[in-house]
């Protein structure tokens, strides 16, 4: 194994499960994957998301006001701004996710289809993008991000093995 891939998997691993963490959560879901990606320092996928308005702040407030408009459509009215914060648990040890499972698998069979055996940041965007349903996909869509179209850049950036 490379080095980059390996920093890279480690920096995805520390960078999930701390925002992970950072929401209170037990569970390391497909958002924390995000985030990770939009905070990994020199990635190509870092750089797409932002070149596309998906800074980490701009991927949070989506996230909220998916929160949002999900409660809301069961009649509950919250803004996630005065709700008081999660208390970060640093003794807690997020597991991962169903929808991470399901993110992973994606990437491996994007990293097979754009022949690297490795899964790279980009093959982990693919991975997030390919999902349709889910809280990832409402809130990009919320946010107007053309996910066909970012998807479509981090498989040539795959292919091209910039991860």
């Amino acid at each position: 194994m490379s080095t980059k891939t390996k920093d890279v998997r480690s920096v995805l691993v520390r960078g999930a499960r701390a925002e992970a963490r950072l929401d209170g959560s037990s569970m390391i879901e497909a958002e924390h994957v995000l985030l990770a990606l939009a905070a990994l320092p020199g990635s190509a996928a870092a750089r797409m998301l932002h070149g596309a308005g998906l800074t980490r702040d701009a991927i949070r407030a989506a996230l909220d006001r998916e929160w949002e408009q999900s409660l809301a459509t069961a009649g509950i009215a919250v803004t996630v701004a005065e709700l008081p914060t999660a208390t970060p648990d640093e003794e807690r040890t997020p597991a991962i996710g169903e929808s991470t499972k399901l993110l992973l698998k994606r990437a491996m069979d994007n990293a097979a289809a754009t022949g690297g055996g490795r899964i790279g940041a980009s093959n982990m965007l693919v991975g997030i993008l390919d999902a349709n349903l889910g809280r990832v996909p409402r809130a990009l869509d919320l946010a107007g991000i053309d996910r066909a179209a970012l998807r479509a850049q981090a498989t040539q950036a795959a292919e091209q093995g910039d991860h």
